[in-house]
Order: structure tokens, then C-alpha cells, then sequence
């Protein structure tokens, strides 16, 4: 499928994919989103802890990136898990301006290191940051019990309305822990029908630039 490179309105880039008119990130403001949706209302929630994430939807990596920031200046330490199915090209990544956007010049090396590594093997970037890529479709993860927090930054509800059903929902419950939590930039009715029937216990919060709202979801038992 055709990949363009596109600016959002905070100046960071963002994909666009003309055939669905679907972007990787917010035309709003891709760093924004991240930040607002992921970091504010998801990683900011387990201060001074070991925290073990599942990004699904590892894109242009954007997400990482930034969490990869926020731990090395919090000190924190992340076990990050990222899943893709179809990946961005290293090519695609390294026109992403995600580095001189949020001041990172001296961790460029890891911005692109993200990209090369390899598939489906453990990498450390940083002492406390272990970071591991999984190519495969969402409907194959089996991990339960495992994360204290996922990023769910898969494509609209509008294009693939099968990553936002109940079944997913109920792989995505088994994955986390007790009292683990689930953030995601969508906020439709159905989708937070689709997490309640799955267990979660569901808020509706504050969107990012662009978007009224997003769901929080709390896995309590």
C-alpha cells in the first residue's frame, strides 16, 4: 500500500496512507497525540516504577521513542513490547523528524536503532530500556498476565473495525495485569462496549489536540 510522508499541525510528521485517507498518527499533532493519550494519561501513572508495555501498533515508532525519553529522564525502567504486523520501512522511518522535533539529538542513534533491530529478538537501548518488536497480527498475541500498560494505537475504527472488537479486547484483558491499564486516542461508543464486555472497567477522558475524548481502561480482577 502507498506510504506519503505528510506534516502535522504541532510540525512533526506523520504517514498517510491515501487509499484508506488514513494517517499513523493525529493530523492534529502526531507528537501531541503521543504525548497527551500515552505518556500523560498512561506512562505517567506508574511514576518511580518498573513498567512493562505493549505498544500495539508499532508504526513508525513513534510512541517508543518518546517513552524511551521520558524513562531515561525519569530514570525508569521499561520492558517495551512493540507489534506490527506490517512494518514501516527504515527507509519511511528516517524521515520521520520525531528527534529534532522533541530535542533529541544525542539519542538519534536510538531512533534509528529502534528500526534496525531485528524482528522478534530483545534489544536493549539503554540500560533500562529493553525493547523487543514482534512481527505479527494482533489476533496472535498470547501473552497473559504480562503488561502493566498498553499503548493501543492501531488504525481507526473507520478502516479495520476488526482491530476494535470484542475479541481483541479480551486478548488485550488477558495480557495486562491485575490493575494494569489499557490508554487509546478512540473514544466511539462501541468500542467502549466492546472493553466493557471484556472486563475492563472504562473512563472517558480529555482528548489530544483534534478529538474531544479518549478511553482509559482498567483491568481490576
Amino acid at each position: 500500500m502507498k506510504r506519503e510522508i505528510i506534516q502535522t499541525s504541532d510540525g512533526s510528521t506523520s504517514i498517510l496512507l491515501p487509499e484508506w485517507n488514513e494517517t499513523y498518527h493525529s493530523k492534529f499533532g502526531a507528537i501531541q497525540e503521543a504525548k497527551h493519550v500515552f505518556i500523560k494519561n498512561g506512562l505517567s501513572l506508574f511514576k518511580g516504577q518498573s513498567v512493562s508495555i505493549l505498544e500495539i501498533g508499532f508504526g513508525t515508532g513513534l510512541n517508543a521513542f518518546i517513552t524511551y525519553l521520558e524513562a531515561k529522564d525519569l530514570e525508569q525502567k521499561i520492558e517495551y513490547t512493540g507489534i506490527e504486523a506490517y512494518p514501516v520501512s527504515e527507509e519511511d522511518a528516517s524521515k520521520m523528524n520525531y528527534v529534532s522535533e522533541l530535542d533529541a539529538e544525542k539519542d538519534k542513534a536510538v531512533f534509528l536503532k529502534m528500526h534496525q533491530s531485528e524482528w522478534n529478538e530483545k534489544v536493549f537501548l539503554a540500560p533500562n530500556f529493553l525493547l523487543e518488536k514482534q512481527n505479527i497480527k494482533f489476533q496472535e498475541i498470547a501473552d497473559e498476565n504480562k503488561y502493566d500498560l498498553i499503548y493501543f494505537d492501531a488504525f481507526g475504527y473507520r478502516v479495520q473495525p476488526e482491530l476494535w472488537s470484542l475479541e481483541i479486547f479480551q486478548i488485550m484483558f488477558k495480557a495486562l495485569k491485575i490493575e494494569g491499564i489499557l490508554v487509546t486516542y478512540a473514544c466511539r461508543s462501541s468500542i467502549k462496549k466492546a472493553m466493557v464486555e471484556a472486563g475492563f472497567a472504562v473512563e472517558k477522558l480529555a482528548g489530544p489536540p483534534g478529538k474531544r475524548e479518549m478511553l482509559r481502561a482498567r483491568k481490576l480482577s
